[in-house]
């Protein structure tokens, strides 16, 4: 390459390379600028980027005689097709690395149409307009290929800036982001697809050069899944693969990404691919992605972003045709995604609500393929001149500047609507996606907290988005760091180990590896470094970040081995107790006793039997909602115990999965005659209710109903049935005055589990079973944390 020859072979100290360099710091440092003064005012990092890179080009500053003498040199286009290279290789990869591939399971139907809805609508009013663009710009050749090329501008949706945008938005856990982000994946993975085979059939041998790339891809995603395994075998007591094993997997990659893109083609597609399929569980994807998201997240993607508003050139609108043809390819790129987008969702019956139209608009973010397409191939110049290519680019760039602050616009208006809504368990289909937080303060809290996890998977392939937080306390006189395992830097994880959990993050490590291989599951791993005071605080903002409904926590005893429950710090209770009161979703206190380790979920004769304890009442409900989720698991035998006052009936009733009693009728009079006191009574009936048609009477579920006359009773029927379930599932309280439960408070020990698993929970008890707390997630005005 002739710009390499000039690195160090001109008389000008600036040169191309150091220009360069000097332009990369000159956007990060003004796009950050950008960016504290935007963020207040709802505007995403990608629009303050855009800007930073419009701002130093030659829209601006670089109009400037002197400043463009020494920014622009005559050989830095190819220095930025360069680094452009590099810089498309590392972040589609980490895009495939991320990419959520459960919800796209899920959702392959909902996601694609969503996608081709938009990209049709947009290739329709493209190939409408480019007869009217080629005659204004008079482009006398290869006006078919132009044609295809305008389609693709005005169709594109760019993955990266859509992703970087939902992120800065917090949209990247709500159904709208994650469906914006996948359709713009396939959108743009279509799009780049289309351009490769416009290349390959327009010049000769390209058609082989294609299937060598798909070739080469497929290689290297199988090298892949041998390497990992190696890799994760030989660093078993590491926590983290080394540099050199890094080296080789991203020098493949980059090696691979050189064979295709000297052969004419891009390597999008083929990087996007291979991080996609990449291998998940163990120690090297962790270690990749600890390595690349704080790199391409703050230097790569800002300065990618901010090349592509320093390429716009306000010249290249001076003339009335010019502006008249961005005007109409802006306009149509709008009005398409809008349109199709809106259609899609009308096939779809999603409603057609503000969250429709902040999809569209989403999908309207431009920054990507369409600016390999506008660079096209070496050939470029065949196909179109300088003032053609850069008046695409600022149809590209006007695009971006208009969809993001005019989706941060709506959202801030419409900031209720889009706020998260599924904070309990009770109101969600059992057979839909459940995202929860798991909390470990220690190794040992790990197997039961997975074990929950798999428990709540239900039956094979059912939807759940697990996260793993690791709460460690922070060291004195160090600042609080609440980050993804990968997104902390280097003196965070590899120096300072003992004071940042040291090796009980191996261990931890250790355990969701083995849990992620034997079920499948992937566990997103979370670390939360704080004062216990404030501990709080980080778990219920990661949890409103989030948009999970239940948040798990390990009691603050934890059993020893001769059976006994050992007291563990005062703040870890403390801290339990904090997080109870300021969750903004339903809390469960596990009481670990060692019987749902996820190993004895997954042996082959495995069959544990569960009980769900139904008193009344919002949190015993939600305890019921948690319980279906379990009753799907094919290694878990449930059974629901309705405990109701004995003047309200004569016997006790039980419905196994297998026999029902024909005294236990709902339509008669011994079920539906229990008195209604308040509202709940009446919830609580309408709930059995509906529960009973569609669990027990098909034989999941068994049920059985107890008729007590106090507390005292009470405490004699938990203890006939302490020994025969290893679980215990419970709500924490907010019964009212219920007589079943009168005096048993007079030794509550840990109030945070109610009367009833304080009781279950307690040494006198003296039980094996485990116990976990249900409490539904309490609605109230104010999100502020208060003083505790």
């Amino acid at each position: 390459m002739d710009a390499t020859a000039n690195i160090m072979c001109q008389e000008d100290p600036v040169n191309p390379v150091v220009s360069t360099c000097l332009q990369v710091c000159g956007i990060l440092v003004v796009s950050h600028l950008f960016h504290l003064i935007f963020k207040p005012l709802g505007q995403p990092g990608p629009v303050a980027q855009v800007l930073a890179g419009l701002v130093l080009g030659p829209t601006l500053l670089c109009r400037i005689y002197v400043i463009e003498r020494f920014f622009i040199k005559p050989n830095s286009a190819e220095y930025y097709r360069f680094y452009a290279f590099f810089a498309r290789i590392f972040f589609m990869f980490l895009l495939g690395l991320e990419f959520d591939v459960p919800f796209m399971k899920r959702n392959l139907h909902l996601v694609t149409t969503v996608a081709y809805g938009g990209f049709m609508a947009c290739g329709i009013f493209g190939a409408a307009i480019s007869w009217f663009i080629i005659r204004e710009l008079t482009i006398s050749y290869n006006k078919i290929a132009f044609a295809i090329v305008t389609i693709i501008i005005i169709a594109n949706s760019a993955s990266p800036v859509v992703i970087r945008l939902a992120a800065d938005l917090k949209l990247d856990t709500s159904d709208v982001g994650r469906l914006a982000m996948s359709s713009s994946l396939i959108n743009e993975m279509s799009c780049s697809l289309l351009f490769s085979l416009v290349v390959a059939f327009t010049e000769d041998g390209m058609f082989k050069t294609l299937l060598l790339s798909i070739f080469l891809t497929a290689s290297l995603i199988l090298v892949n899944c041998y390497l990992v395994i190696w890799f994760n075998t030989k660093s078993r007591n590491q926590k983290f693969i080394n540099n050199s094993q890094v080296l080789l997997i991203l020098v493949l990659l980059i090696s691979v990404s050189m064979i295709i893109e000297s052969s004419g083609l891009y390597s999008t597609v083929h990087c996007f691919l291979v991080g996609m399929m990449f291998p998940r569980e163990g120690k090297t994807t962790r270690t990749l992605l600890h390595k690349l998201t704080y790199a391409v997240h703050n230097f790569v993607l800002p300065s990618y972003f901010g090349f592509t508003g320093f390429q716009f050139n306000i010249s290249s609108l001076s003339t009335i045709d010019n502006v008249i043809v961005a005007l109409v390819m802006v306009s149509l790129s709008i009005a398409g995604k809008i349109l199709g987008t809106l259609l899609a969702c009308y096939y779809l019956k999603i409603p057609l609500n503000i969250e429709a139209v902040i999809l569209a608009f989403i999908l309207n973010l431009k920054g990507h393929a369409d600016l390999v397409v506008v660079d096209a191939s070496p050939n470029s110049e065949k196909w179109w001149g300088e003032d053609i290519r850069r008046l695409l680019l600022s149809v590209i760039v006007l695009n971006t500047l208009m969809a993001g602050p005019v989706v941060s616009f709506i959202m801030r208006k419409q900031e209720v609507q889009l706020t998260h809504n599924r904070t309990s368990i009770e109101c969600l289909d059992p057979e839909s996606e459940l995202r929860m937080i798991c909390c470990v303060y220690k190794p040992r809290n790990a197997s039961g907290q997975l074990g929950l996890c798999s428990a709540l998977r239900g039956k094979q392939g059912a939807a759940i988005t697990p996260y793993l937080m690791h709460l460690v306390e922070l060291p004195k006189r160090r600042k609080k760091k609440n980050l993804m395992y990968h997104q902390l830097q280097d003196g965070d994880q590899f120096s300072d180990e003992d004071e940042y959990g040291g090796n009980d993050v191996m261990e931890i490590n250790e355990a969701v590896d083995i849990f992620s291989s034997e079920t499948k599951i992937f566990v997103r791993q979370i670390k939360a470094v704080s004062s216990f005071p404030t501990m709080y605080e980080d778990v219920c903002s990661q949890a409103e970040d989030l948009r999970v409904s239940l948040i798990f926590l390990p009691f603050h005893k934890h059993q020893r081995i001769d059976g006994k429950m050992e007291k563990g710090k005062d703040e870890m209770r403390s801290t339990n107790q904090k997080i109870i009161r300021h969750a903004p979703c339903s809390v469960g206190i596990l009481v670990d006793r060692g019987c749902l380790e996820f190993q004895r979920l997954l042996a082959p004769d495995s069959l544990q039997s569960v009980a769900t304890l139904f008193f009344g009442g919002p949190d015993d409900r939600e305890a019921i909602a948690c319980s279906k989720r379990l009753a799907m698991h094919h290694h878990l035998n449930l059974t629901v115990i309705r405990f109701l006052p004995s003047e309200f009936g004569e016997e006790d009733v039980n419905v196994s999965s297998s026999t029902a009693s024909p005294h236990f009728n709902l339509g008669n009079e011994v079920f539906m005659s229990i008195a209604r006191r308040n509202p709940e009574n009446k919830r609580d009936d309408v709930y059995m209710d509906e529960f009973y048609k569609r669990y027990v009477s098909s034989g999941q579920i068994g049920y059985v109903e107890k008729n007590l006359r106090d507390g005292a009773e009470t405490l004699q029927a938990l203890r006939d049935i302490g020994d025969m379930y290893s679980l215990f599932i419970v709500g924490k309280g907010r019964r009212g005055c219920s007589p079943l439960t009168t005096g048993m408070s007079d030794w509550e020990e840990c109030p945070e589990l109610g009367v009833v698993g304080d009781l279950l929970a307690s040494m006198d008890f003296d039980i094996k079973s485990s116990v976990l707390v249900i409490q539904q997630h309490r609605h109230t005005s104010s999100k502020s944390f208060t003083d505790d």
